[in-house]
């Protein structure tokens, strides 16, 4: 399989994740609020093709992607969001707060900028314990406004941390534009190559572009060379939260929303593939091993039982 075929399985698998997650969300029966990452996937596949299971990955409350494309179970994601026992948490955390150690997976979380320090501090515990590993932050560009990015990213670029951090600029903290934030021509690469850090700026949307472009950096980072940053610039289809669009409340120009979605990666791949000879028969075989995938997921995540509320305490303290 080439690997622009495999990019392709994977972003579009993510995809058709998240629009059977869009589709059901209506039917009430998924209770935790949902951030979807429609139009940012090839950031999480092009990130993960350079790690190992053994790299640790944090990720912020938009973390279907990084979970899935590091290799997080899709049943247990689904469980998850309807809150069952088999959920990767348990049914405990919901949508934002994902986790699958098994596939390096640690922590996502709703708090702006959390994922920062968590990385950070993961990193630390890699170099003391020369462990052949790398810790990664997946956040948005609101998060460069708050002060746990410059105190982490300060300290990594102190130690040499191998932490690598991952900008996913999509141009709006909620319906915020960059414009009201922060100030005019501000470079985040700049600021971050200004703060010590290994810092460069991708096409977010071309998954060739930030797998080709991110795995020198993490090689870099594994040999010791200390933490680095990536900025990909990417834009989301849908609102801020929830499974809606939301263009019509008018925060983002119709203009600008038009350039992006031409710009969608699924569209980028799949021309790619058709200009190399991929038939119709072989897109059709993609999209129904996906749609096989997700619905078997989800019937099991809807078979599964709710969890035992006598065990409400557990994991409520440290056995």
């Amino acid at each position: 399989m080439s690997a622009l075929l495999k990019h392709y399985q994977q972003v579009l698998r993510i995809r058709r994740i998240e629009e059977a997650i869009a589709a059901r969300y209506g039917e009430q029966q998924m209770r935790c609020p949902t951030h979807l990452s429609i139009g940012q996937e090839a950031v999480a596949v092009g990130i993960s093709a350079n790690l190992t299971t053994t790299d640790k990955v944090y990720s912020s409350h938009r973390a279907h992607a990084h979970y899935l494309a590091k290799g997080g179970s899709l049943e247990r994601l689904i469980a998850e969001l309807y809150g069952k026992e088999t959920g990767c948490t348990g049914g405990r955390g919901g949508s934002m707060h994902l986790s699958d150690l098994a596939a390096g997976f640690v922590a996502s979380t709703a708090i702006v900028g959390n994922s920062i320090p968590l990385a950070v501090g993961n990193a630390l515990h890699q170099q003391v314990q020369r462990l052949n590993e790398v810790s990664v932050s997946y956040f948005g560009e609101g998060a460069t406004e708050e002060g746990a990015f410059y105190e982490s990213a300060n300290f990594a670029a102190l130690r040499k941390l191998p932490v690598l951090f991952v900008c996913e600029n999509n141009r709006y903290s909620v319906y915020s534009p960059m414009s009201v934030r922060q100030p005019p021509n501000r470079s985040i690469v700049e600021l971050a190559k200004a703060i010590g850090l290994n810092a460069v700026d991708v096409d977010g949307n071309d998954v060739e572009q930030v797998a080709s472009v991110s795995g020198p950096l993490i090689d870099s980072i594994r040999a010791g060379n200390g933490p680095a940053l990536i900025e990909c610039h990417t834009y989301r289809h849908r609102e801020h939260c929830g499974p809606n669009f939301d263009d019509d409340l008018g925060y983002r120009p119709e203009e600008e929303v038009e350039q992006w979605l031409a710009r969608d990666p699924v569209k980028a791949l799949a021309d790619a593939l058709s200009a190399q000879g991929l038939s119709q028969a072989d897109f059709a075989d993609v999209e129904s091993q996906i749609q096989r995938e997700i619905d078997s997921a989800f019937d099991s995540a809807l078979a599964a039982p709710f969890p035992d509320p006598a065990n409400n305490g557990k994991y409520v303290y440290a056995e």
